[in-house]
């Protein structure tokens, strides 16, 4: 470990003399009493974008060079997944102490102008390499493996999107990005029993126009919310990893809280939690049957105003993640197989949610004075994903029936793991067809991606000679309720939806196996 030691000097010693010309402190934007509550931790994190005097966060070619210091001196293995769409390079580390341990997987900065994600994974890193530092013990129960940077160009760039403008972290259901590829290649290759996605969200902004606060927590924390979730699945979620990480971020004086937004309107007095569709990172991690974490440290408005705070906020939680995934190496691969299990028996039976809706409720929300810096109780109307309505189901099916020529579907099924059948000849099959029966102008999936073919649908019984070369999706497998979301046609994150099935008789529901 002493060439690694002087490896990550030199590193950081370029990187400080990179950033050693610091211009005058910026502004707060707030009272200094606010800035009060969010004292600087006592830990130091050496990374380039931690150094005294930086500017600027860890760019590119830090980043990339500090993870290739640590693989060369044989602390990590090293994942070159590819590049995007510019040409960035998309790296991971894999820490491991031989085979057979369960596997956790952390990803960084898919939103690239939120920042403090990315140079915590790089200080984990840093860590998980040093056999002295108490958290590289989780490795000998563990397999750890971190994605830093996901959204390189976005980086580059300070925006949250990436170089094609996608929103990576809503792109887990369609894959139209190659980063959100990459991440389902990672899940589907090397199966984790537990997903950490690391954001940051906005402190200021409209909450002060419409709250006459500041949010206030050092980090704001949800689990899978969306529907078909197994039970068991948001249980073990809840009591072996939130609990025991609220505790952790009690003792380090880390205030938390649920993740949590709001409207555009500064008039409303409503809340929401994280969403529930099924493309968002946190909630496809849940349907592939993964305890699936969203992390939101404060604030990637702030500019560099806390930044070792917001670093530390994350480290801290990451710590008592991978803790509770190796506490419960032995036990965990074994839970969500039985979830997979129960998810996989419940083809042909039961009701499959298609759309879902909050709980709205209200609470009582701390913010902070921005001119006091006192705390500052909101009555709110709360939109609570712990408790969905259902608003579209409908029978499940014992699985979907996908033309000869749904072959770009096919390719992204195959590509999380599903199982897929090529019928080998002439097959009768009982099922069902959808039939149009309206058709929604505009944005409907909400997200700006240029929804085209948003439809309502009604269902009718319906026999057919299903050809050689079509194929035959079952949901008697562990993505079933992942598969549903995709192909059921009328939703706002349904492939039909958005294009990737162009015709709505490309896609059937069969309600008898063949």
């Amino acid at each position: 470990m002493r060439r690694l030691s002087a490896l990550v000097r030199a590193l950081l010693a370029g990187a400080c003399v990179v950033g050693a010309a610091a211009a005058a402190e910026a502004p707060l934007p707030y009272a200094p009493a606010v800035a009060a509550r969010f004292a600087e931790p006592v830990e130091v994190y050496p990374t380039p974008g931690l150094q005294p005097g930086r500017e600027r966060w860890t760019d590119n070619a830090e980043l990339a060079a500090a993870l290739r210091t640590l693989a060369g001196a044989g602390a990590a293995e090293m994942l070159d997944l590819g590049r995007t769409d510019t040409g960035a390079e998309l790296l991971a580390l894999r820490f491991s102490r031989g085979p057979g341990r369960p596997l956790a997987l952390v990803v960084g900065q898919q939103h690239g102008n939120e920042p403090a994600g990315g140079e915590a994974l790089l200080a984990l890193a840093l860590q998980l390499a040093n056999p002295r530092h108490p958290l590289s013990a989780v490795l000998d129960q563990l397999d750890v493996l971190l994605l830093p940077r996901a959204n390189p160009d976005g980086a580059a760039l300070a925006r949250r999107r990436n170089a094609a403008n996608l929103d990576i972290n809503r792109d887990h259901l369609l894959l139209r990005t190659r980063e959100a590829g990459v991440i389902a290649d990672l899940v589907a290759r090397w199966q984790p029993v537990l997903f950490v996605d690391v954001h940051e969200h906005i402190a200021l902004g409209r909450y002060v126009a419409g709250f006459g606060g500041i949010k206030g927590h050092d980090l704001l924390i949800q689990y899978a919310t969306t529907p078909n979730l197994p039970p068991d699945l948001t249980a073990l979620a809840e009591q072996g990893f939130r609990q025991p990480l609220l505790t952790a971020l009690d003792d380090a004086g880390i205030t938390h809280e649920w993740y949590y937004t709001n409207t555009r309107d500064p008039a409303a007095r409503l809340l929401t939690m994280g969403g529930a569709q099924p493309g968002l990172a946190r909630n496809a991690g849940g349907l592939k049957q993964m305890v699936s974490v969203l992390l939101e440290s404060r604030g990637f408005d702030l500019g560099r105003l806390h930044a070792r705070r917001r670093v530390h906020s994350h480290v801290v939680a990451l710590h008592s993640l991978l803790r509770s995934a190796a506490a419960q190496a032995m036990t965990l691969p074994g839970q969500l197989a039985a979830v997979a299990t129960g998810v996989a028996d419940q083809a042909c039976t039961g009701t499959l949610v298609l759309d879902a809706a909050p709980t709205r409720r209200q609470r009582t929300l701390l913010m902070i004075d921005p001119a006091t810096g006192a705390d500052h109780p909101v009555a709110v109307d709360w939109d609570d994903m712990l408790q969905l309505r259902p608003v579209l189901t409908r029978p499940r099916p014992c699985g979907y029936w996908l033309a000869a020529d749904a072959t770009e579907a096919v390719v992204r099924l195959h590509r999380w793991g599903v199982q897929v059948q090529t019928l080998p000849g002439d097959r009768p099959l009982h099922g069902e067809r959808y039939v149009e029966t309206a058709r929604l102008a505009g944005d409907a999936a909400g997200d700006d991606t240029g929804t085209l073919q948003r439809i309502t649908a009604t269902l009718a019984a319906t026999e057919w000679l299903a050809t050689a070369g079509s194929f035959y999706v079952p949901l008697d497998q562990p993505l079933a309720n992942l598969v549903a979301a995709a192909l059921e046609p009328d939703t706002a994150h349904g492939w039909f939806t958005h294009g990737l099935l162009p015709r709505l008789d490309m896609v059937r529901r069969v309600m008898a196996r063949p």
